[in-house]
């Protein structure tokens, strides 16, 4: 399979998973590390960025 870069910012770019819940989140970068994003299901501030495979 072909890897396209626009498509790698696409899927990886400010995603980040919540690391209680498992559930995904779009939020930037700064937000995160300054902990003002909850997670809308379990409102947990803990986030891990999403693993590229």
């Amino acid at each position: 399979m072909v890897k396209f870069a626009e498509a790698e910012i696409r899927r990886f770019r400010n995603v980040f998973v919540c690391r209680k819940c498992k559930s995904k989140i779009k939020a930037p970068n700064m937000k995160i590390i300054q902990g003002k994003v909850s997670c809308r299901r379990c409102g947990s501030k803990a986030f891990k960025a999403v693993r590229k495979k």
